[in-house]
């Protein structure tokens, strides 16, 4: 009982770690480098983490349940979303094609009617009260009706593509780990949780110099803004690279070790 309680608080704060890896943590800095609300920002990254926690504990617990295995070549795929994913983070983050999906994306919910305006390089949406009476809604339906759809489903979707690259690399460690499946799969969940607390911590602590450096300097602040992008799309580049041709998933011969 001892052991498995030692797993399980480990397996938390493994989790935490795991945020903390450089993929997640230049995708999110990407995400929330136009947030200036600290508590939106933490929300940010609890979707993020969720969305994480999805794929690892579905593909996981299929691995540790039914002994599925993920082909080089799928693996390698996965892998390569990622740093698709990257790239377009980037991308949107240095084109304002963000700006644009903002403003079209984001609506009156919740009785909140949503004003985006642009400062600097980003957009920011304002809340208003509408005419429509008010209502007593909890606050994370209040964090749900400032943030908008689209700040919403972004993390979640980027969660979900993270967790499908290491989903096997965990569930493999698990399974050297606890013989035992019920254990394994509830480690995967703990794990997860973990996850979740991690990337709210990080995402909260890297909108900290975003929104003090709005209050100080406009271009700082479109520079910090900028420079997310520019690392975003490097570091997407660098993964496309890595699994598509030294790891030859654009080849006839793959090689994909969980990681």
């Amino acid at each position: 009982m001892i052991t498995f309680l030692s797993m399980i608080v480990l397996g938390f704060f493994l989790g935490m770690r795991h945020a903390t890896d450089p993929d997640h943590v230049v995708a999110v800095s990407t995400i929330v480098s136009c947030q200036r609300n600290l508590k939106h920002a933490a929300m940010i990254g609890i979707l993020w983490g969720f969305g994480h926690t999805i794929t690892i504990f579905v593909v996981g617990s299929a691995i540790i349940l039914f002994n599925f295995v993920i082909p080089p070549r799928i693996g390698l795929s996965m892998e390569l979303s990622v740093g698709l994913m990257l790239i377009l983070l980037g991308v949107l983050n240095l084109s304002g094609i963000m700006q644009w999906i903002m403003k079209t994306c984001t609506r009156s919910q919740s009785g909140v009617e949503v004003t985006p305006h642009v400062h600097g390089a980003c957009t920011h949406s304002h809340s208003q009260p509408t005419r429509a009476k008010a209502s007593t809604n909890s606050w994370t339906s209040g964090v749900y009706a400032q943030l908008g759809l689209y700040q919403i489903i972004r993390p979640l979707a980027v969660g979900i593509v993270h967790g499908l690259a290491g989903s096997a690399a965990v569930a493999l460690l698990v399974l050297a780990t606890i013989r035992e499946p019920f254990g394994a799969v509830v480690y995967l969940l703990v794990f997860g949780i973990g996850t979740i607390a991690g990337m709210m911590v990080i995402t909260a602590a890297i909108a900290v110099p975003f929104k003090f450096s709005e209050a100080r300097s406009t271009s700082l602040n479109r520079g910090l803004s900028t420079v997310s992008g520019l690392i975003s799309v490097s570091f997407g580049v660098f993964v496309v690279y890595q699994m598509g041709f030294v790891n030859g998933l654009f080849t006839s011969n793959p090689i994909w070790i969980p990681h």
